[in-house]
């Protein structure tokens, strides 16, 4: 029987505050030896990545995937386009919605399940400057009212 790690490898959390995350979906992602234990060890970044298709097909880009340290003279470049692992049915449906415009598919998380490496990818529309102050202020409220419970139940 295989592990399952639920915490995130990897993990885009400036994508929350950016972005409006409407859907989500697990798709698999192609990867060599040596960056599947890069990612193991945590060496990668989701910071600017976004994912489209390509000839029929669903990409990764701008994911950075430190070089493994242990790696020979056949290690990976870092910021190469990864495929990603997902039905034809899913990459047309996905590909309709992101056509629209203010959407973009946005990778979350990088995680490891049964054995294979899955990335969390989330269908997002950008958020203007004041949805994120409004989100920010909403934040800090909800802050407020639970130290002011918190103290007063004390």
């Amino acid at each position: 029987m295989k592990k399952t790690h639920d915490r995130p490898l990897a993990q885009n959390r400036k994508a929350r505050h950016d972005y409006q995350i409407e859907e989500t979906i697990e798709a698999g992602i192609e990867l060599k030896g040596t960056e599947i234990k890069s990612i193991r060890r945590g060496s990668a970044n989701l910071k600017d990545a976004y994912a489209k298709v390509f000839r029929g097909e669903m990409y990764v880009y701008n994911m950075h995937i430190a070089p493994y340290e242990e790696g020979n003279r056949y290690n990976h470049d870092p910021l190469r386009n990864r495929k990603l692992l997902l039905k034809k049915k899913e990459i047309d449906k996905l590909n309709g919605q992101i056509q629209q415009t203010g959407y973009a598919l946005i990778p979350l998380k990088l995680y490891i399940k049964s054995g294979y490496c899955k990335v969390l990818l989330g269908l997002a529309r950008g958020k203007k400057k004041y949805d994120k102050r409004e989100d920010m202020k909403r934040k800090q409220m909800k802050r407020d009212m639970d130290r002011a419970i918190k103290t007063y139940n004390q």
